[in-house]
């Protein structure tokens, strides 16, 4: 469901980019060093864009260094304390995610991958109960509403809402209600995103999808209002927020890059020959 909120790289400059790929390698490194290589394998770009929001509001001070990694050997990586905070949810949410796919599609390969992230949960559920809470509840309840076959969009999507509000809350103190808000937006978003791009797919493999259960017909067209009316909630709190470190990559994303990857994804979800 993730891979929505990143840059539109074409976009960046050339130091831009490279401190995009710094707070990347970051995270990475991060997973590799709390949970081994294999934590790696469910890294996601969209953590660094909870990172660099999370960076620029309270700006800390970064460490970095070179390489990044084998792969990588001219990149350098940073890290904070918000980059850390990014690989814990990271490899939080791939636990989750994997358990549920496990749970629905019996996918052996997705509990392999759960039982061996199983070992980290306790510590990271210990530094962050609320966030853990919220993203084991999102998947719980959104796995039950699939099974009721929930016809009503919103109700799945707030659940996707609710993860994303409780994540991007670092702390609890004068600018946690604008992110709450901006984060139930944007999980809103990536939630109905996800849908419309895997509609087509979805239905000829019998699989639920909030369009479908809507039966809203062929163009479902409902689903671009529903995402441009979500992503400019979520840009209307962002702006509330006094962000100037790294606000260029971080209007990127948010006013590029969501909609780049979206329809990349719709292009790479149609069946050949269409």
């Amino acid at each position: 469901m993730f891979g929505f909120v990143t840059a539109s790289f074409r976009e960046l400059n050339k130091e831009q980019t490279a401190r995009y790929q710094a707070v990347y390698c970051g995270i990475c490194r991060n997973l590799r060093a709390r949970a081994g290589q294999r934590a790696r394998l469910g890294l996601s770009y969209d953590m660094t864009f909870l990172a660099l929001l999370l960076m620029s509001l309270y700006e800390p001070e970064d460490i970095s260094g070179k390489p990044s990694c084998a792969l990588h050997p001219r990149r350098t990586w940073a890290d904070n304390e918000f980059i850390r905070y990014a690989a814990d949810m990271n490899i939080a949410l791939a636990y989750y995610n994997c358990l549920d796919d496990w749970q629905d599609d019996n996918s052996r390969p997705k509990k392999w991958m759960a039982d061996y992230l199983e070992q980290y949960l306790p510590e990271i559920r210990g530094q962050y109960p609320r966030q853990c809470e919220a993203i084991a509840q999102c998947i719980r309840q959104l796995s039950q509403l699939e099974q009721e076959n929930c016809a009503d969009a919103d109700a799945c999507a707030n659940r996707f809402g609710e993860l994303m509000a409780e994540l991007l809350v670092y702390r609890e103190d004068l600018w946690a209600k604008d992110l709450r808000e901006m984060g139930m937006a944007l999980g809103r978003f990536i939630y109905l995103a996800d849908a419309a791009v895997d509609y087509k797919k979805d239905r000829r493999k019998h699989k639920y999808n909030p369009y479908l259960a809507m039966d809203t017909g062929e163009d479902f067209p409902r689903w671009k209002e529903y995402l441009v009316l979500t992503m400019a909630r979520c840009t209307d709190y962002y702006e509330k927020l006094p962000l100037v470190q790294d606000k260029p990559i971080l209007d990127n994303i948010l006013y590029s890059g969501v909609w780049m990857n979206f329809r990349q994804k719709g292009k790479e979800a149609k069946p050949h020959g269409h």
